[in-house]
């Protein structure tokens, strides 16, 4: 992501947000919410091996500088899926906006396992 802000027409200053910065915010946010208890890989072929983040269980896409994020989610055994769920797109949407200024188009969260290990809250 870039953005350039123009003073008096003579120079522009920018500021670049690495991928990675995006990922994080992303993966951080997610496994703050209760009923996540982890991460899970993001599922795909052999390209997914050389792409950067996947097995932080984010995917990421920028188009046109909005964002649309998978986060593929382990969830406790006594959670609410559907409000898990709900309050994780709510909140990444969020922070994302809030922290880079980047307008978030969907959020798709993929429920790949239930945890029954994980200690109930």
């Amino acid at each position: 992501m870039d953005e350039s802000t123009s003073a008096a027409g003579s120079t522009q200053d920018r500021t670049t947000i690495a991928p990675g910065v995006l990922v994080t915010i992303a993966r951080e946010t997610a496994l703050a919410m209760p009923g996540v208890t982890g991460m899970a890989p993001v599922p795909g072929g052999v390209n997914r091996l050389f792409r950067r983040g996947l097995g932080d269980g984010v995917r990421i896409t920028v188009v046109d500088g909005s964002a649309s994020v998978d986060l593929y989610l382990v969830l406790g055994r006594e959670s609410n899926v559907r409000q898990v769920s709900r309050a994780v797109q709510h909140e990444v949407a969020r922070a994302m906006q809030e922290m880079v200024g980047m307008p978030v188009d969907r959020v798709d969260v993929h429920i790949e396992d239930i945890d029954f290990a994980a200690p109930v809250s």
